[in-house]
């Protein structure tokens, strides 16, 4: 990779040093025959760069040479980089020019000292690289100035399927059969793949009460695999202090006497002695109880079982090539029917060893060129050195990066940092990117990041990414690396990029290493100085990491090149003054450190800096003074920072700001805050945007009109919070009019007068709509008439009668232009509500007296809390009456609806949900909660053949009933398939969440949201706001709503 890095280094110094700064610097300083000495110098070395890289594979002293290069460059750019921050720092200086050549000469780095010293850095590098430049004549290289692959096309961006599509599985029928034993194959044939669609087949989810998975990966630590299985089965975080035993117990607990199914995925380990230890303790399950375990070791194999392990092989011949043909072809450059085009591509095959990633990975790449001679290039210079050994499996994979252009290899190579299955946060990685200079400003009509996002978009293209998605609603895009993948990066990568994780590894960092990803407590004995990132993953397993003076201090007195600094979840409770000395730093992440509550003002010398992550620093109070002098800070997100009592002066000069989570007004101006007038020039915003405090701006219509709202073309949420005791009748929504791009709208506690603003009519692009009260409303306007919206949220608007101005009476016109795209309705604790809403796919009505309950047809979920059971027995009364020969039971009200949720409905009975569930035929979902008069549980569950999960809570006159094989109504749902939970709490804690919801959702989902609630509950019912509204909040795909009640923490909960 040391080529791509030298290419791209040279770019970036050509261009830095064609720059004005660079050319005011050559002035001031009487270097400007230096700096262009060095510029064609840098030319010279870049025009060969390429043909260097391709031959050094070859020639070991070519490849040293380019070492050379690439080190030297490197020690350019820093220097040029501080020649830049000067440059920055003089411009930023106010006064007039005498002032500022007074005060840059008694500065702390007196100018005239600095000049010298730079001055001589510069004739040092200009030798250097010219010593180095002389020896091009030696190795005889050619002038090139592009890399060979020319046709690389980005194309529009599509969302990736899952991992485990079985569209996408092609050739492993045969194998699926096979399974439900030990699965061993060399690298990467797919055993991951196939173990999943094993575990998730319907049929093997009927036949267990358990099923649970275990990446298991390079660390057999038998702790922590039962910890995991613990929580697969609990969908609860497990308290880290727990000992062995405790877990050995709990672990019987939960799988004794019942037939399980655990999946081993990726095991490494061959201490025979370790194996035996897990296994005595996952003995206590049912007679039938598998386990399926997948590895690429034939010893793993041989020590963990003495049946016949099923050695998974490449994919045949015909189905190789059906997989191949698929992603090839796909784009039509080629033509599948040409059979020279069949001839290459089967040739190519020959090296893939039936390898699904290796082929997937090769027909991306070949899927972008058109010509016979581009096949048959690639054919004849890179094919003909790859074994088929499964070690050299990677050389396949590897074709695709060689043919990366450079800067796309340095994206790739970067990603060798993060653990292996990590969730990668995409917009993180490309702001990392952007960091390190990898993104180029090609086009002066995108943003840097959109630009990066490109780069993401071509890397997918070619399968370096998969998984790409969001992992739950709400929490932006994700992917994953395959392991072999991985593999790839870590060998590319080399020594410039290394993982710390041990004492070993910390010293093994050299003058090299440009890049780490450590564990803090090692960051001491690193020794080398020219690191550019050092990132922190916390680790889950592990606990809570502490960030000692110490480290600090190694970190600015050893790494002051750096342009990334990831230091999340580390207990800081100080950021030191000195931290200005980190004068080339990008990036600085500091979120997740709840004791932070101050940040030095030093932190805005840092001129260059791009992004500072402050999110859930909860007790942070204010951000520094002197702001404005970030003029390249793009993404400042304080999510969570509930302390904040304002936002400095000067905010509003960061026009570069393309990410602002957060906009807190001083409440009483005690602070010297910004006002909202300060938003008005900030018209790069992008993604979300937060006003908190909103009930105390005084001159509301100047102020509010100044934020310049409409202008904000970019924002895709807009959050007004208002808050305050006093009515808001002189503070007008209408002065707070959005741009119409606007996605998402949340106001809460507005308590002004009840006349909604007329501009809500334009925001014809709104997704989602929440309106939480307290607040006067009585009838919100025509939401039915935006076009693309799809969830709607009304909470706590007491006063609230209707939402159609034109129709109080309620409109139950033409279904298909009401609400035309509506999936989602929440309505809770509106109790003079009445009207209701067609055309969903999810209703949930919370104390709400619901007296009309329209038809249905194409409802799935189905929610009613506190309230009247009338309207829905008048519709079920009409699908009974309404049934006749020729009617199609799908056609019929309700008649699709998979999951029923009834809750504390008093006046239902056994006998009433039994006519009600008679005609539910599609039910696969059904929760009974807090329903004293339900005796037994209906007869009609005996026939709901669709039903997997029967959920009932607070029924305890059903608990002896319900008792497994022996209840006397257990026959009623023993063909429940899926584990039902069945439970009684006798002493409810009276904690202040009054509803949690968990619709029917993926497993992972569900396990995600019980492990967010019960860790954020503690055994005295209080609940942690901040951290539970994090993750329950605003997601409304993932978890309808939490509503948390107690009054007095609703601006904690809000904000």
């Amino acid at each position: 990779m040391a080529d791509a890095i030298a290419f791209d280094l040279a770019t970036e110094l050509i261009t830095k040093l064609s720059s004005r700064a660079l050319s005011q610097i050559g002035l001031w300083w009487n270097l400007k025959h230096d700096i262009g000495d060095l510029k064609r110098t840098v030319y010279a070395i870049k025009d060969v760069l390429l043909d260097a890289g391709e031959k050094s594979v070859t020639y070991e002293g070519l490849r040293l040479w380019v070492e050379q290069v690439t080190d030297a460059l490197y020690d350019a750019d820093d220097l040029l980089d501080d020649f830049s921050t000067e440059a920055l720092r003089k411009d930023l200086m106010s006064g007039n020019k005498l002032t500022k050549e007074v005060r840059l000469f008694f500065s702390s780095s007196n100018q005239f000292a600095y000049s010298l010293k730079m001055g001589r850095k510069i004739k040092a590098i200009k030798a250097r690289l010219a010593s180095i430049g002389s020896e091009v004549q030696m190795y005889d290289l050619a002038s090139r100035f592009s890399p060979v692959e020319t046709s690389f096309m980005t194309k529009k961006w599509q969302q990736m399927h899952s991992f485990v599509c079985e569209d996408e599985i092609i050739g492993r029928d045969y194998d699926e059969v096979a399974l439900l034993k030990l699965v061993i194959g060399f690298q990467r044939l797919g055993k991951t793949t196939l173990a999943r669609l094993v575990y998730n087949d319907e049929m093997v989810k009927r036949h267990f009460e358990l099923m649970m998975w275990v990446c298991v990966s390079d660390v057999f630590d038998v702790k922590a695999i039962v910890k995991t299985i613990i929580e697969c089965v609990t969908y609860k975080p497990l308290d880290q202090n727990l000992d062995m035993d405790q877990l050995q117990k709990q672990l019987q607990d939960k799988i004794d006497g019942k037939k399980y199914l655990l999946v081993l995925d990726d095991v490494w380990n061959e201490d025979v002695q370790k194996w035996l230890s897990l296994k005595n303790l996952l003995m206590g399950g049912a007679k039938g109880s598998k386990i399926i375990l997948t590895t690429r070791s034939m010893k793993v194999a041989k020590i963990t079982s003495n049946c016949l392990p099923y050695v998974l092989k490449g994919l045949s011949d015909d189905d190789a090539w059906s997989l191949f043909k698929k992603i090839a072809f796909k784009e039509g450059y080629a033509d599948s029917t040409n059979s020279a085009f069949v001839e290459m591509g089967k040739k190519m095959l020959e090296n893939c060893a039936g390898v699904p990633l290796a082929i997937k990975t090769i027909g991306g790449m070949l899927s972008f060129k058109g010509t016979l001679i581009e096949w048959q290039s690639l054919l004849d210079r890179q094919f003909s050195r790859i074994s088929l050994r499964e070690n050299e499996i990677l050389d396949s994979l590897g074709l695709s990066y060689n043919h990366l252009p450079s800067h796309l290899k340095l994206c790739f190579a970067y990603c060798r940092l993060y653990p292996k299955d990590h969730a990668i946060d995409v917009q993180t990685l490309v702001q990392f990117w952007i960091a390190q200079g990898f993104v180029k400003q090609s086009n002066p009509s995108q943003s840097l990041y959109e630009i990066g996002f490109g780069y993401f978009q071509d890397l997918v293209e070619r399968s370096f990414f998969q998984e790409v998605g969001e992992r739950y609603s709400g929490e932006g895009l994700t992917c994953k690396m395959h392991d072999l993948m991985h593999d790839l990066a870590i060998f590319v990568a080399k020594t410039n990029s290394i993982v710390v994780d041990s004492n070993f590894s910390a010293r093994e960092v050299g003058g090299k290493c440009r890049h780490i990803s450590v564990n803090p407590s090692l960051i001491p004995l690193i020794k080398g100085k020219r690191l550019r990132t050092l990132l922190h993953f916390p680790n889950k397993r592990e606990e809570s990491q502490h960030m000692s003076d110490e480290t600090w201090d190694s970190i600015i007195s050893n790494c002051i090149h750096l342009r990334v600094l990831k230091l999340d979840n580390l207990d800081i409770n100080k950021v030191p003054r000195s931290i200005h000395k980190l004068k080339h730093l990008r990036y600085l992440d500091l979120s997740n450190n709840p004791k932070l509550k101050i940040l030095p003002k030093g932190i805005c010398k840092i001129q260059n800096l791009q992004a500072l992550k402050l999110d859930w620093c909860s007790q942070l109070k204010e951000l520094p003074k002197k702001i404005e002098n970030l003029v390249n800070l793009t993404h400042l997100t304080c999510e969570q920072c509930h302390s904040l009592t304002h936002m400095p002066r000067g905010i509003g000069m960061l026009t570069s700001l393309q990410t602002l989570s957060g906009f807190v007004v001083d409440k009483d101006g005690s602070h010297g805050g910004a006002d909202l007038s300060e938003l008005r020039g900030l018209n790069n915003l992008r993604g979300q945007l937060r006003i908190k405090n909103l009930g105390f701006v005084k001159n509301a219509k100047e102020i509010f009109r100044a934020a310049n709202l409409k202008e904000k073309q970019h924002l895709r949420s807009l959050v007004l919070v208002w808050s305050g005791d006093s009515d808001d009748d002189d503070k007008s929504l209408e002065d707070l009019q959005p741009h119409p791009n606007l996605e998402s709208l949340l106001v809460i506690g507005w308590r002004g007068d009840a006349k909604f603003p007329s501009w809500i009519s334009l925001l014809t692009n709104l997704v989602n709509i929440s309106i939480w009260g307290p607040s006067k409303f009585k009838h919100l306007p025509s939401f039915a008439q935006l076009p693309c919206l799809q969830h709607l949220f009304i909470l706590d608007l007491i006063e609230l009668e209707y939402m159609d101005d034109n129709n109080p009476n309620g409109r139950q016109g033409d279904l298909e232009s009401f609400f035309p795209l509506l999936k989602r309705l929440h309505i809770q604790n509106c109790p003079n509500m009445k009207v209701a809403f067609p055309c969903l796919s999810h209703l949930h009505i919370e104390d709400c007296p619901l007296t009309s309950m329209p038809l249905y047809p194409s409802l799935d979920e189905l929610i009613l809390v506190n309230t009247s059971s009338r309207p829905l027995k008048q519709t079920l009364k009409m699908n009974i009456t309404s049934i006749s020969p020729s009617t199609s039971t799908p056609s019929l009200p309700l008649s699709k609806l998979s999951s029923f949720h009834v809750q504390n409905i008093e006046e239902l009975d056994t006998s009433m949900l039994d006519k009600w569930l008679q005609h539910l035929t599609n039910l696969q979902q059904l929760y009974l909660i807090d329903l004293p008069n339900l005796t037994s549980p209906p007869d009609e569950i005996r026939r709901l053949t669709n039903l997997q999960q029967l959920n009932i809570d607070g029924v305890p006159q059903l608990e002896e009933r319900c008792e497994k094989d022996i209840g006397a109504d257990w026959y009623k749902i023993a063909h429940i398939p899926e584990e039902h939970s069945i439970y009684y709490k006798k002493q409810r804690p009276s904690f202040q969440l009054r509803f949690v919801y968990l619709p029917k959702y993926s497993n992972k989902t569900k396990m995600m949201n019980n492990n967010i609630l019960n860790t954020h509950i503690n055994t005295n019912g209080d609940v942690n706001l901040l951290p539970l509204q994090k993750k329950m909040m605003m997601m409304p795909n993932v978890c309808p709503f939490v509503k948390l009640a107690l009054e007095n923490h609703r601006e904690c909960l809000c904000g």
